[in-house]
């Protein structure tokens, strides 16, 4: 038994609770039979165990009779729900051998595409279990994986790599053919290659939302390019390790004492740090040529955003100086969100004051208004007044006469309230008496 397949089935134990239950696994490994809604819980059962599976080893092509006869055997017993096709059906898996080549070009690919729409044949159950299949889920997760990789290291709308650097990216040769043939059907890729002392391929990736655009002759120089900084790159690091094994050969000779045969290695590292400094020199020169003509790229693209923008603006009859002030608001607009946005952050927070120091500054309070600090004092005269006030609003007509100026005395309430707070204390408890009695 391989070490994948036990530890693809100590996964299923852990995922799937009842997976030893044989009551709940005879029924999960019979055929479909009956009605689509009779036994579709039992395949969405089988196609999410299987991505799940898949997403958590990083598989994105998996073997059929691997998959069958060593993950989901229990005990001799196997699904043979999964003999059905169903999953091919619905597109969850494709054959490797239906996936477009890209390297058969444009037209090819469209008229593959084509016949694949129009004339797809189901493969017969002993083929399925013959071919590799891929997961078409993980298929274009892992497209967009491939492109955000990409997008990380370049800067530019599109990008070339040598098919090499791109079987890295995808993790093997099959993952990478598979994962070009899906970037290629939707416009996203184009493959490339060059015939010259040695036969380079490559791939151009959008790293935009807009479509690749047509290989170029520009296109074949860069990949060139970019294979001859992958060629030094890799005689740098032999020159490197050459060194490094030089200079402790070197070092051994000499603390045993030999200062002939150390000279000898010493006069090795030497030259080989000579030419360290050559291919490092070489592979400078070269990124300088990549960088100018990615400059260049952006330069053309600037310009032709100017040349638009100079087009709209005599279409449309708008003058210099309307486009300046319009940045200049624009502009202003932008400085004034920057001062908002900086009062913001200097506005205190009061998200870092403690329940607890609220509750002792509580407490202090109430012991000042227990003590009687916090007294507000209080005329005879106006304690006085308050009552004879009280005592006239006994009678009818006295609540009728305060209900009808009750608009108008709290309104010139408010103005001497603003003046003398004691007025504000009786206004409000004759207000208070004048609802009560209401």
């Amino acid at each position: 038994m391989e070490a994948g397949t036990v530890e693809v089935r100590e996964f299923i134990r852990k995922e799937v609770e009842d997976w030893e239950d044989e009551e709940v696994g005879r029924a999960r490994f019979k055929a479909f039979s009956g009605q689509k809604s009779d036994w579709e819980p039992t395949y969405r059962f089988w196609n999410h165990l299987l991505l799940s599976i898949a997403r958590h080893f990083h598989l994105l092509i998996i073997s059929p009779s691997q998959v069958k006869n060593s993950w989901f055997n229990r005990n001799g017993l196997t699904p043979l729900c999964l003999d059905q096709l169903e999953m091919y059906n619905e597109g969850e898996i494709v054959r490797c051998n239906d996936l477009m080549d890209p390297r058969s070009g444009r037209m090819s690919l469209l008229l593959r595409k084509f016949s694949n729409l129009m004339l797809r044949p189901t493969p017969s159950l002993q083929t399925l279990l013959q071919d590799r299949l891929i997961l078409s889920p993980l298929l274009k997760d892992k497209a967009v994986e491939v492109v955000k990789l990409l997008s990380e290291s370049h800067w530019t709308s599109s990008c070339i790599v040598t098919m090499k650097k791109f079987n890295d990216i995808c993790g093997g040769p099959e993952e990478a053919s598979a994962v070009l043939s899906h970037l290629s059907e939707t416009g996203k890729a184009q493959y490339l290659s060059i015939h010259k002392k040695d036969f380079v391929e490559g791939v151009k990736v959008s790293l935009s939302s807009a479509p690749v655009s047509n290989i170029s002759s520009l296109d074949c120089d860069v990949l060139h390019l970019v294979w001859t900084t992958e060629r030094l790159q890799q005689q740098l690091d032999v020159i490197d390790r050459r060194c490094e094994m030089s200079r402790k050969t070197a070092l051994g000779f000499l603390h045993s004492g030999n200062k002939k045969v150390a000279l000898r290695h010493a006069r090795e590292l030497k030259l080989a740090n000579d030419s360290r400094e050559k291919c490092a020199s070489f592979l400078n020169r070269v990124e300088e040529v990549l960088s100018v003509i990615a400059n260049a790229e952006s330069t053309k693209k600037v310009s032709e955003a100017i040349q638009i923008g100079a087009k709209a603006m005599k279409e449309n009859k708008i003058s210099v100086e309307e486009v300046e002030f319009c940045l200049q608001e624009l502009e202003e607009s932008i400085e004034s969100q920057k001062q908002v946005d900086k009062a913001l952050e200097s506005t205190p927070s009061y998200t870092d004051v403690e329940d607890e120091d609220i509750e002792e500054e509580f407490k202090k309070l109430e012991l000042e208004v227990g003590s009687g600090n916090l007294q507000v004092p209080i005329s005879q005269t106006g304690v006085d007044g308050t009552l004879e006030e009280v005592e006239a609003l006994e009678s009818p007509e006295s609540l009728s006469d305060a209900l009808s100026n009750l608009k108008l005395s709290d309104n010139s309430t408010r103005e001497s309230a603003s003046k003398s707070p004691m007025l504000a204390m009786r206004h409000n408890k004759l207000k208070n008496l004048v609802l009560e009695a209401t």
